[in-house]
């Protein structure tokens, strides 16, 4: 497995080692033993989702569950391409309201994981795109919170070009600014 560390801390991509032969390929996407080892977190998966997008430009987020519910996140692109964006909303954090955005499509196993404390959406490049995310707290509607994605606040690069119709949720199409979050979020440095 290998582990980059992305300019938010605690933000990583995770790509897992590829075994290939005359069959195909294999490869151990997550071990928690081995991921707690090299990384220092302790993520343990208790829900796994998975989300399809007929439409390119399908933008889904800006999300993160509010404490005591606060998810971390492992996620992969099972089908298609993203540019995903992450902002890290913990107060206290060196990277407070700082955005990274990535892309991650089908054509590796790269993963991304994003922290507790942070917003996370995505946009999708391609049709039919499929998401599959790995978290560590179950779904709570109640503490559940949807930051619209343009928010100038926050500074994601959508790289959107002027005219291209956009599909979202009406959840996300009504998100909240961040400046109306109940941000509940502090910085605990990870120790390693």
């Amino acid at each position: 497995m290998e582990i980059e560390h992305l300019d938010l801390p605690g933000l990583m991509l995770v790509t897992p080692r590829v075994f290939e032969d005359g069959r195909g390929s294999f490869s151990e996407m997550f071990n928690e033993r081995e991921f707690q080892r090299r990384t220092g977190v302790d993520f343990r998966v208790v829900q796994v989702n998975r989300s399809v997008s007929a439409q390119i430009n399908t933008i889904r987020g800006l999300h993160a569950q509010m404490p005591p519910d606060a998810q971390a996140k492992l996620l992969r692109v099972e089908h298609g391409r993203i540019l995903d964006c992450v902002v890290d909303i913990r107060r206290g954090s060196p990277t407070y309201l700082g955005s990274v955005t990535v892309e991650l499509s089908d054509e590796d196993d790269t993963q991304l994981f994003v922290p507790k404390g942070f917003l996370h959406g995505f946009r999708t490049m391609e049709r039919n795109t499929r998401v599959i995310y790995k978290v560590d707290a179950h779904y709570s509607p109640q503490t559940e919170r949807s930051v619209r994605f343009d928010d100038a606040d926050l500074g994601c690069d959508w790289q959107l070009v002027g005219g291209e119709e956009l599909h979202l949720s009406d959840k996300d199409r009504d998100g909240m600014a961040f400046a109306d979050l109940d941000n509940a979020f502090t910085y605990q440095p990870v120790r390693m």
